[in-house]
C-alpha cells in the first residue's frame, strides 16, 4: 500500500520542489514550478506511480496535494500515513 510519503515524492520529483517547500500544503501555482507544463508532467507521473488514469475533469480538479489525494482515493488508491 502506498504512503503519503510516496505521493509527496511524486510531487517533489515532478515539480522539482526544493526541500524547504512543504509539498503537503501545496496548491496549484503557489510556487513558480507548478505551471501548466509541470501540471501535465505531474498528472503523467501520478498516473504512472499509482497505476491509474485521470479523466480531464480530474486533471482540472488537481489543484493541490490534498486534491490529488482525494482524486486518487476516488480511483481506489488508499494511502497509509507516513
Amino acid at each position: 500500500m502506498p504512503t503519503l510519503n510516496d505521493l509527496e515524492a511524486v510531487f517533489r520529483r515532478s515539480l522539482e520542489l526544493p526541500d524547504e517547500i512543504d509539498a503537503r500544503t501545496l496548491a496549484y501555482r503557489a510556487v513558480p514550478q507548478w505551471d501548466s507544463v509541470a501540471h501535465m508532467r505531474l498528472v503523467a507521473d501520478l498516473e504512472e506511480a499509482f497505476g491509474v488514469h485521470l479523466e480531464m475533469d480530474e486533471v482540472v480538479d488537481l489543484s493541490s496535494f490534498e486534491a490529488a489525494r482525494a482524486i486518487l482515493g476516488n480511483l481506489g488508491v488508499r494511502f497509509e500515513e507516513g
